[in-house]
């Protein structure tokens, strides 16, 4: 079959080989243009790009499509039979979403009509959902609205993370868009009944409020592991909250004694147990920024903590550094 892919990130690089791994002739990668980054902000491709070039396929990086005219042509001009989508990053105008005699196949994070939208991953983990899944949809001008074609599941447990989650489910996305163009099995309009919304994430939610519940902070923990990260303040130190796991505790130590039990971001103990809007938390694993991610005792070995302490405080924004994933 003669297809066109368009996706940028890593979830998108499994079902880029698989589709070429098959046999399909893929005519063209549609991909976001390389872009600065890292510390020396050197130009670098996004991983389709790289996956692309190793392959042999050729590589499209428009800015824009909605107002590129020529950039639509050139898309009808492939003759597609059909075109597979993978977190892209640009919306596609109507005159490319006919374009392929097959249409636009998108392969979507989540069980729609379940977390449309941008962050599906996080919104699942974040909500406490059980299962999340794959879902292969026809593209339509709506976010994510499009008629689905097929569907797998799979299961979040208390010790799935973002990081995890992502790579169960770009496992998935290649073998079953596979099923999905060998079978072209007929299309179910969505329910709008249990539609729900993931919007785009930004660093600005990667600050832990320590007046939420203790296992609303914990979800929140692993969803935003790797991106954007959960961070706190300890003293005017930015600290990287990257494991934390439930604890049961009577209140604060404090000279000896056990004291009432204290405010959000307290830190209960010698174990870096901190207390929160109701229960509490145990950090496990910190990063300090521009040092490595340790486990907490060893952190402790190296800086005091003692009960008492409050974390979190305001932080100016662009105070925290790139998170990165936890090894």
């Amino acid at each position: 079959m003669r297809l066109a892919f368009l996706g940028s990130p890593d979830f998108a690089v499994p079902a880029l080989r698989a589709l070429h791994d098959s046999g399909h002739n893929i005519a063209a990668v549609y991909c976001q243009p390389p872009k600065p980054a890292g510390r020396g902000q050197s130009v670098r491709r996004c991983p389709v790009h790289v996956a692309a070039d190793a392959l042999g396929l050729p590589v499209r990086t428009p800015r824009r499509l909605r107002t590129d005219a020529a950039a639509q042509e050139d898309f009808a001009a492939l003759d597609l039979d059909a075109a597979v989508v993978a977190a892209y990053g640009l919306i596609l105008p109507q005159a490319m979403l006919d374009a392929p005699r097959r249409g636009c196949l998108n392969i979507h994070a989540s069980l729609l009509p379940r977390w449309r939208g941008a962050a599906p991953i996080q919104a699942a983990i974040l909500a406490g959902d059980t299962e999340t899944g794959i879902t292969i949809m026809q593209v339509d001008a709506g976010l994510d609205t499009g008629p689905m074609l097929l569907r797998e599941s799979v299961p979040i447990t208390p010790a799935t993370s973002a990081a995890s989650l992502h790579d169960a489910l770009a496992a998935i996305g290649g073998p079953l868009i596979l099923r999905a163009l060998a079978e072209n099995p007929p299309a179910v309009p969505q329910p709008d009944e249990g539609a729900t919304y993931a919007p785009k994430l930004s660093r600005d939610d990667a600050r832990i409020d320590w007046s939420a519940p203790a296992d609303a902070i914990e979800r929140r923990v692993r969803a935003f592991n790797p991106w954007p990260g959960t961070y706190t303040l300890l003293g005017d130190a930015v600290l990287k909250v990257l494991a934390v796991a439930p604890a049961e505790v009577a209140g604060p130590v404090i000279g000896g004694t056990v004291t009432p039990w204290a405010g959000p971001g307290t830190v209960l103990d010698d174990r870096l147990t901190v207390a929160c809007g109701s229960g509490a938390l145990r950090l496990t694993r910190v990063q300090l920024a521009g040092r490595a991610a340790v486990a907490a005792d060893a952190f402790l070995r190296g800086r005091c903590v003692p009960a008492g302490v409050i974390l979190g405080g305001p932080v100016e924004r662009g105070a925290t550094s790139e998170p990165q994933r936890a090894g």
